[in-house]
């Protein structure tokens, strides 16, 4: 058994829910389609999967460990040699200095 205050708190709350979800329901017409794209994209952050280790879009600590390399092979790099700058996916040529890129860089021209 529920004391009285209990019972009248509870009750108290389930009014105020029915009350909110009505006037929910009333003024729908006016806050749906300013929620639905919000509500789409969360549902979809929700129920995707998140991206396996090693994958370019991966947070820096989901990342593969690799010895030896500076960054998975999949990401392009850019290697310096004198005067002249090459972009490639594959390891940098030997004289030439690997330098740091933009990860949100992703695409090389062919």
């Amino acid at each position: 058994m529920r004391s009285r205050t209990e019972r009248t708190l509870w009750t108290a709350l389930a009014v105020v829910l029915v009350l909110a979800a009505a006037a929910a329901w009333w003024t729908a017409e006016r806050w749906t389609p300013l929620a639905g794209p919000w509500a789409r994209q969360t549902w979809l952050a929700i129920t995707r999967p998140s991206p396996p280790p090693g994958h370019p879009r991966a947070p820096a600590s989901a990342q593969a460990p690799q010895a030896g390399a500076s960054a998975p092979a999949a990401l392009p790099r850019k290697c310096v040699q004198g005067n002249r700058t090459v972009y490639t996916d594959q390891p940098c040529p030997p004289g030439s200095k690997e330098q740091g890129m933009d990860p949100a860089l992703s695409v090389l021209p062919q």
